[in-house]
């Protein structure tokens, strides 16, 4: 027989989805199923809130607090209170450039190995790069934006028009300026 569930214990889940799609209950059931929840009602709040995000790989965090609830400035999160959840999203860089780049959702199940040829301004680059700061291992600025450009490469879009490779040797020899604010 399980352990019971000590009401003041914080629980976090990262669960890796596709936006906009209900969460398989299966994988969440003996996740949440011991804390009362149901799984099905889960999902669907997942669905909900990534419905952003349709057809884009994203990290879900769930936060369950059963007797507090506490909110955070910086992301959506994941609160269970009286048996009731919101969500809370981390996107990675690589979803965030490819919605950068405003393609049309796709199936995943259909359209399989997608080329992303389009340019991005660096500017949404360097936008992407302030809201991925908080994980980066970089110095500063400048190294997340060129982290930045080394995700948009292996994605395969463009940056202005160029490959990010050349943006980023352009960076280092100080002919583009990326400055912190």
């Amino acid at each position: 027989m399980p352990a019971k569930v000590d009401p003041n214990e914080i629980k976090v889940l990262t669960l890796r989805t596709t936006g906009g799609e209900i969460a398989a209950s299966s994988s969440l059931a003996p996740k949440i199923g011991p804390l009362g929840l149901s799984p099905k009602k889960v999902g669907e709040d997942i669905a909900r809130t990534t419905s952003a995000w349709k057809g884009l790989r994203i990290t879900v965090k769930v936060l369950i607090f059963l007797l507090y609830c506490i909110k955070s400035a910086n992301h959506y999160q994941l609160t269970i209170q009286n048996r009731q959840a919101t969500v809370s999203i981390e996107p990675s860089a690589s979803s965030l450039i490819v919605k950068a780049l405003k393609e049309p959702p796709r199936d995943r199940k259909k359209e399989k190995n997608i080329k992303h040829s389009k340019s991005i301004p660096l500017e949404d680059i360097v936008d992407i790069a302030r809201q991925m700061r908080y994980k980066s291992l970089a110095k500063d600025l400048q190294g997340t934006v060129k982290e930045m450009l080394g995700t948009a490469d292996s994605v395969g879009c463009l940056v202005d028009g160029q490959r990010p490779k050349v943006i980023s040797t352009a960076i280092e020899a100080g002919e583009i300026q990326v400055f912190d604010e």
